[in-house]
């Protein structure tokens, strides 16, 4: 009779263990389907600032997204302040992309002409450049203006083009072309981080 009772007592825990073991993976499964943590992409640089939601392409023939910059001066470039010229955005990753992104911010100025402002825009602090001046001393040049705060990139969606080697937190090698009336005419990402300009300038000529 002992014997009986012990194996039900040894059967019904096994049950319980069973049961427990199945409610807990049901409730990490839910978790994971509603919203919870998910795992994948660059662990350094998990996104701090949360990507648009829309393509970079969708701003095509959009007015474009509101941004007030500084460049290491302490000028700022607004939409306002850039109207009745053509506007070239180069969003990229900054100090990091060494030599491509720093290459074509050297080359970007060759855009600038009497109608066009060719801006070079990053999520770094300004204080970090100068480092990066006296390695490649031609960024002295470049108009670099500082997204420190992402919340341009994001804005435009450049936290989460094809290009960026750190999906969802960085810019990867990005052009955006506003005409003069503020709305946006051509969108670019390069994900081979070539040097552009010639395509840049090819749809320039389109505007004027």
């Amino acid at each position: 009779m002992k014997t009986y009772q012990k194996k039900n007592n040894t059967t019904a825990i096994v049950a319980i263990i069973a049961i427990a073991v199945f409610a807990i993976g049901g409730i990490y499964m839910l978790s994971r389907g509603s919203g919870g943590p998910q795992t994948g992409g660059d662990p350094m640089h998990s996104g701090s600032a949360a990507a648009s939601s829309g393509s970079p392409n969708d701003l095509v023939g959009k007015p474009a997204p509101q941004f007030s910059l500084q460049d290491r001066n302490g000028t700022i470039y607004t939409n306002e302040s850039l109207k009745g010229k053509d506007v070239v955005l180069f969003f990229n990753e900054g100090i990091m992309c060494y030599p491509a992104c720093w290459n074509q911010m050297v080359a970007l100025p060759q855009l600038d002409s009497s109608n066009t402002v060719a801006l070079s825009v990053v999520i770094d602090q300004p204080a970090d450049w100068a480092s990066a001046i006296q390695k490649m001393p031609q960024l002295a040049s470049a108009t670099v203006l500082f997204d420190t705060d992402k919340s341009v990139s994001n804005e435009y969606g450049m936290l989460t083009v094809n290009s960026s080697m750190h999906y969802g937190s960085y810019p990867g090698h990005t052009f955006v072309l506003i005409d003069k009336q503020g709305i946006v005419r051509y969108v670019f990402d390069d994900p081979n981080m070539g040097v552009d300009n010639d395509k840049v300038a090819s749809e320039l000529a389109q505007l004027n």
